[in-house]
Order: structure tokens, then sequence, then C-alpha cells
């Protein structure tokens, strides 16, 4: 495959990246709870893990010992996804210890990038979910170019820190020559209520920021996701957010689905 070349997936309909500028704003939590929320949706689902070098979603899902099947199909040998929860899942991290640092240059983690997705046999698929890396790096260049993305979402906290990467993640879908469409913007940690009082809200990160970054961009909030301790323990179990018992967290997962499938053609 030359430089320029299309990756083509005719199986998948719809692909969905999900980035961000920062590390840090949860963005690999938003993309796998997405992910589930499609496929309790009763949408055949996707997950890819795009960060080569921090790969988190194995952990998210609790199949970090998890060995991908590879077959070869008479041309090339052929991965085949892990599923849990209905997901089919690939990264990186399944084929690196976890307590392996990859020591590789931007084109190579490209090119790995593309091998997962061209030589994973996906089956029928209606939403593939790309967990982009955080930046504006060669894995996000290349992905966009080769592959054709249906839309994005970018993903922040209210801070004007994190607000002034995400435009910068932002900048690379509305770049003339890649013309990827914004979806909209997801702003996670928005507030923190104690369990105690239910009725209070602290903005401990500020307020109002992810709807600043979507009027500047032409593009709606998706959603709000309150900061919640349950759901970053029950990440780190390897379960997701409909696991917990915060109606809030799922109602906003819930509601941003719904937003993507009324943007999208399935």
């Amino acid at each position: 495959m030359n430089a320029f070349e299309k990756i083509s997936l005719p199986t998948v309909k719809n692909v969905i990246a999900v980035a961000s500028g920062k590390g840090g704003v949860g963005k690999s939590t938003v993309s796998a709870n997405l992910a589930i929320a499609l496929v309790r949706q009763g949408y055949n689902v996707a997950l890819v893990d795009a960060d080569i070098f921090g790969p988190s979603i194995p952990r998210m899902f609790g199949v970090e010992s998890a060995q991908p099947e590879v077959l070869n199909d008479g041309e090339m040998d052929m991965m085949f996804p892990i599923e849990k929860f209905g997901v089919k899942i690939m990264s990186i991290g399944f084929f690196v210890k976890t307590n392996q640092g990859l020591i590789w240059r931007g084109p190579m983690a490209a090119n790995a990038m593309t091998q997962l997705l061209e030589n994973t046999h996906w089956g029928d698929t209606d939403y593939m979910i790309i967990d982009f890396p955080p930046g504006t790096s060669d894995i996000q260049l290349t992905t966009v170019q080769k592959l054709h993305i249906s839309g994005s979402i970018i993903v922040t906290t209210p801070q004007e820190i994190a607000l002034n990467d995400a435009r910068k993640a932002a900048s690379l879908f509305n770049n003339k020559d890649l013309k990827v469409p914004i979806l909209g913007v997801v702003e996670n940690m928005s507030w923190f209520t104690p369990k105690p009082h239910p009725e209070e809200k602290y903005f401990i990160f500020g307020e109002g920021g992810g709807q600043r970054l979507a009027n500047e961009l032409g593009v709606p909030v998706l959603g709000q996701i309150p900061l919640i301790a349950e759901v970053g323990e029950a990440a780190d179990k390897g379960l997701s957010v409909y696991s917990q018992s915060d109606k809030v967290a799922v109602e906003a997962f819930d509601g941003i689905v719904e937003a993507i499938i009324e943007k999208s053609k399935v």
C-alpha cells in the first residue's frame, strides 16, 4: 500500500473518531462507553485503540491477557478482534506486554495503526469507534488520510488548558485538505456531585467550557458527563458505566449515542 492509498473497510458502515488535544480528559473512557452504549441500542460495534504508545482499552474491558486469533485467508494473515460486552476490540496492547514501552518512530506507529485496521476481520459493523491518542501526530494524520471517517467527536474538560488543546485536535479535522465532519463536543468531568447531596453541583474544572468550544466550532454539545468516582472505578475493573449505580452518567452516554445515531446513517 502506498502512502496515499485508502484503506477499504467494505463491511464497516460508519467510522467515528474520538479525539482530544491532551491526555487525562477521559477520552478512552468516553470511547469505551460509547461503543457499549451503541451495542445496547442493537448495533454491531467495533472499537479500535489507536493509542499505539499507551493503549488503555484492553484494561478498560478487562481483557489485557487476551490473544487475538490470527488466520491466513490465502493472501495475508488476518486478525480476529477480541469481543467483550458485544464490542469487537482491537488494540496493539494485545500484542505487547503490559509494562513494555514501544520505542518506535512516528512512521512505524502509523504503519502499525494501518495494519490494525486493514488486517483485522471486522465482519458486519454498523459503527467503528476509533479512540485516538492525544494530540495531532502521525497516527491521527495517517488514519484520517487513509480511512473514510464519517465524523469525529471532540472530548474536553471545562478548563481552559484542556480547551486550548481540544481546539488543536479540532483543527486537524477542519483542515481544508482533510475535511472530517465534527459531530459535536463531549464535555467530561463537567461537575462533581457528592452522593449524600445529589442536588448539589461543584464545578471543579470550571463551567461552560464545552459549550464555548462548541460555539467556536459551530457544532452542538453532545453531552456533559459529571465527575463520578464509580465510573473510573468501573473502568479500572474492566466494567462499563452501565455496571455502576449513578444514573446521571448512564443518561449522559445514552443521550450522546442518540445524537450520534441521529447524525449518521446505518
